[in-house]
């Protein structure tokens, strides 16, 4: 416990745990992965549809992975459509002004999306003559239908959890509205890591793995800027993060953020032989970023 806490800390604990750290960090991958992949088939070249196709791939077993965590996190999984549909009147709940209630419509109307894409992106690779599926995906009306929808939902599911954070009435997370853009960014630029470490794994090169490598970089920073305007913003409160967590939070941006930057502005011409590694740390840093999210709260409740 910090002294002088803020006056919003007040409401009972909400006691997250792994699991919850798991959804943030396979949400921010599927949200994030699917965008990307999104972006990639509405401007990219036919050279680059393959890793398009890989990101979809990635993204529907992560969904439904997380489709189970949450079930399984309710205290009565029996009743996960509560959060859907009224249990008195059996009509649909949707209170826009509930980070909650949006992303529970969110992620399965996201899951919906990523499902049509995925099977575009089999009939494309596997099924050549299943002509409708593979006009799932762009280019053509149908495929933009799929695809755009598709991304703007991706990005709800990757910024609504920091958003929920920030009115939560919880120490530390209160006293800052700027946790949805944390998440935001982080996600697009892990996702953008683990498209470009699959595309190296796999010996791609494209116009689009360059492109995916560029913008990781230029979201790296962002996301110190982020964090710079956040610690600003909390005041007082940031001495919330002078426990357990807040050293881990530093080490995820150290390895996560920092070095990844280093390895990216050297200029020693084995620097591509790095790449891959710089990847791996942005996703583990991207991990120990969200788990000190979640559990700091958890030292400084009162």
């Amino acid at each position: 416990m910090i002294d002088a806490p803020s006056s919003t800390w007040f409401s009972a604990s909400p006691h997250w745990h792994w699991l919850i750290v798991l959804y943030f960090i396979l949400g921010a991958l599927a949200g994030g992965t699917y965008f990307l992949s999104a972006m990639i088939d509405l401007a990219g070249r036919e050279s680059d549809r393959r890793l398009a196709r890989l990101g979809y791939f990635i993204t529907l077993p992560l969904l439904v992975v997380i489709g189970v965590v949450l079930i399984v996190d309710l205290s009565r999984p029996d009743r996960f459509w509560h959060l859907l549909v009224a249990n008195h009147t059996l009509l649909p709940m949707f209170k826009y002004w509930v980070p909650m209630s949006i992303g529970s419509w969110a992620v399965p109307l996201f899951s919906f999306f990523a499902l049509l894409s995925c099977i575009a992106a089999f009939a494309e690779h596997r099924r050549p003559h299943w002509h409708l599926a593979r006009r799932l995906r762009p280019p053509g009306v149908l495929g933009a239908l799929v695809a755009i929808p598709g991304a703007l939902l991706a990005l709800v599911v990757t910024g609504y959890t920091g958003v929920m954070l920030s009115v939560l009435n919880r120490p530390v997370w209160s006293d800052t509205s700027l946790f949805g853009m944390l998440f935001l960014v982080s996600a697009v630029t892990m996702a953008a890591a683990l498209l470009v470490l699959g595309a190296r794994t796999m010996g791609w090169q494209s116009a689009a793995v360059g492109a995916l490598q560029r913008i990781c970089v230029w979201l790296l920073g962002v996301q110190i800027l982020v964090l710079i305007a956040l610690f600003i913003s909390l005041g007082p409160a940031a001495r919330g993060w002078l426990n357990v967590w807040g050293l881990v939070l530093a080490i995820g941006i150290a390895i996560g953020i920092v070095v990844p930057l280093v390895v990216a502005f050297s200029r020693r011409r084995h620097v591509s032989h790095g790449l891959p590694v710089a990847a791996a740390l942005v996703l583990a840093g991207g991990f120990l970023v969200r788990t000190a999210i979640v559990f700091v709260p958890e030292v400084n409740a009162p």
